[in-house]
């Protein structure tokens, strides 16, 4: 096995603030997505308005889209901060 991996997977078991940062950013991302489909599957509008309403419904469904990926990004990139931190705790 490579050094390089070795040193990886020991930071990361031993980095607490790592694991974290990369297990709320998949919680987040799925928590958000289905959060947003259970929003989106009883909207609907009445009246004239009516016809639009598959428009608007792919519009937020792209909203709740990048909101998710960025949370994920957004944690994975505190993870990587946690990571170099600590590698240099560590190593």
């Amino acid at each position: 096995m490579p050094i390089w991996l070795v040193d990886f997977l020991y930071i990361l078991s031993m980095s607490k603030t790592t694991q974290w940062a990369l297990s709320f950013g998949i919680i987040f991302f799925f928590g958000i997505h289905i959060w947003g489909d259970y929003a989106l599957t009883n909207f609907e509008f009445r009246g004239q308005i009516q016809g639009i309403q598959d428009v608007v419904v792919q519009h937020l469904e792209k909203k709740y889209d990048k909101v998710a990926l960025g949370a994920l990004i957004s944690f994975w990139v505190l993870a990587y901060k946690c990571y170099r931190k600590d590698k240099m705790r560590f190593l």
